[in-house]
């Protein structure tokens, strides 16, 4: 069995796996419209989270990792638990990088009707309002935003992704407005001036 990670799967699987194929599922695209009331937000400040959504031309890029046999249902029931908030689980064709033959993988997307977790909104600037807002009991929004963004950047340097793209770019501006110091931002490499007023202040 393979699982497709597109998320937080890219940095924090916590399940076993034998061999991880990068590559793209096609007919889907990434998007932050997946409300998260527990890892990275609460019930009464959400943050946000990664989906799919269906696009006829659309692409995802992400990693599969192959689960050995004997774990598959362990590994199911655990990815069933992370993800219950608003997700569930389908078999889709994956497209891996090296133009290998395709194969099916497992995948949580959200579901699509009745689903209370589920904030379609266009608006960059809303949701980055709300990302840089939130926090939960797996970090804060920010972070895993960012995260998000330099390993899709780092693993796939040759995949454009314009809305990880003005994702970032909008936190990065709230981030130098309101003087933000989260570590992440430290972790991943950027140099923002402000950061270094502020540590030779402290």
């Amino acid at each position: 069995m393979y699982v497709f990670g597109y998320g937080s799967l890219l940095w924090y699987t916590n399940f076993e796996y034998d061999a991880v194929v990068p590559g793209i599922l096609k007919g889907f695209v990434r998007r932050f419209y997946q409300l998260s009331p527990d890892h990275r937000g609460t019930e009464n400040n959400p943050g946000r989270a990664v989906t799919l959504v269906p696009e006829a031309e659309g692409i995802c890029w992400g990693v599969s990792y192959h689960v050995p046999k004997e774990l598959e249902e362990e590994t199911i029931a655990y990815l069933d638990h992370r993800e219950r908030a608003g997700y569930r689980s389908e078999w889709v064709d994956f497209q891996p990088d090296d133009k290998s033959a395709s194969f099916k993988v497992l995948v949580y997307i959200c579901i699509p009707n009745n689903n209370p977790y589920l904030s379609i909104e266009p608006c960059v600037n809303k949701i980055c309002d709300q990302i840089i807002s939130a926090h939960g009991c797996s970090g804060s929004n920010l972070e895993y935003a960012i995260r998000l963004v330099h390993c899709v950047k780092k693993m796939a340097p040759h995949v454009k992704d314009d809305h990880l793209s003005e994702i970032e770019q909008e936190l990065l501006s709230r981030c130098k407005k309101f003087l933000i110091r989260d570590k992440v931002l430290i972790d991943v490499g950027y140099q923002l001036d402000y950061m270094s007023v502020l540590a030779q202040k402290a």
